[in-house]
């Protein structure tokens, strides 16, 4: 059996998260994904997730029941900040994910810097 590329589990169940727009105990989200995981596997995943702060949760009989605690884009925004703490040099590696950007994402980071909304 093939390995999945880190993350991949994790970004699934957070999407059905996401879409219930409710919480979700381990049960439901297994059955939301539509994929063949037992049940264990997407408990143990949504526990990384709380661990890490991607989700809540509340009880929900003998378990629990589990919420994003922000929105995708949001979870982005903590996953750059997250790499980015693990580096020393933060002046270079901004250096070099500035360079990488695109005309147009480079025009609304300086939009975004200098407070414009639009």
């Amino acid at each position: 059996m093939d390995r999945r590329p880190a993350g991949e589990l994790e970004s699934t169940i957070l999407a059905a998260l996401w879409a219930a727009g409710t919480p979700l105990t381990p049960g439901q989200v297994q059955g939301a994904i539509g994929a063949e995981l037992a049940r264990t596997t997407v408990t143990t995943i949504l526990s990384r997730l709380y661990e890490k702060g991607a989700v809540d949760r509340t009880r929900a009989g003998r378990g629990f029941a589990y919420t994003p605690t922000e929105d995708e884009p949001g979870l982005t925004a903590r996953r750059m900040h997250s790499e980015l703490r693990k580096q020393e040099d933060r002046s270079t590696v901004l250096a070099r994910f500035v360079s990488q950007l695109t005309d147009e994402d480079e025009r609304l980071l300086r939009n975004l810097l200098d407070g414009e909304t639009s």
